[in-house]
């Protein structure tokens, strides 16, 4: 596994109204916590976790170009994710919980290619809104290099009953590629794993003609 680093994190608990509205966050929803990480994809989870566990929303999340490894700043990362909420506690508590669920979540590696294959048995109202299901469903979030990634979504797609609802087709800013995937949490769970098999044999033998 590959550990995801929190870089920084701060809270502004009575933003700027003007701020809070360009960055996408609701009316009445004043306080924001903001965090980077070197990882996006787990953030992207971490902060749909966050909207399951308090009242708050994912104002704003962004990756950045090129990936970790070609950062701006020390502090920068790969991502920045902001939650708002109509209380400070309410950031906090939501904040709390991405923080727990990065721990949680990570890339795995095979022969030197990274790859994320997970099930997110429901999800909250960010990413619903990003697969355009209803909260709740369960969704198969899948990552990988260009290649390895379009490989392996085929393998995903093909292994079971499951419907593409996402496409993140290569380049990705962090120059990646993968999707996410709706169907039941145990297809989602089988197609995760018909990924991971793919990127594995890419990774094993990457020239077959």
């Amino acid at each position: 596994m590959i550990p995801v680093n929190i870089l920084a994190v701060r809270y502004l608990p009575g933003a700027d109204p003007g701020l809070s509205k360009a960055l996408g966050a609701s009316a009445g929803h004043s306080s924001l916590g903001i965090l980077t990480t070197d990882c996006d994809d787990a953030t992207y989870i971490a902060l749909d976790a966050a909207t399951k566990e308090a009242d708050v929303e994912v104002a704003y999340a962004r990756s950045f170009y090129a990936g970790a490894a070609n950062a701006s700043t020390p502090n920068a990362g790969e991502v920045i994710g902001i939650l708002a909420g109509a209380s400070p506690g309410a950031v906090r508590s939501g904040m709390d919980a991405a923080i727990a669920q990065l721990r949680r979540v990570s890339f795995e590696e095979v022969n030197g290619v990274p790859y994320l294959a997970h099930t997110v048995s429901a999800v909250g109202t960010y990413l619903s809104r990003e697969a355009d299901v209803p909260v709740g469903s369960a969704i198969a979030y899948l990552i990988a290099p260009p290649l390895e990634g379009m490989y392996a979504m085929d393998a995903a797609l093909k292994a079971v009953d499951v419907k593409l609802c996402k496409l993140y087709a290569p380049p990705s800013e962090t120059n990646f590629g993968g999707g996410l995937l709706s169907g039941t949490q145990s297809a989602c769970e089988a197609a995760c794993r018909a990924f991971s098999e793919a990127v594995a044999e890419v990774a094993g033998r990457p020239y077959a003609p």
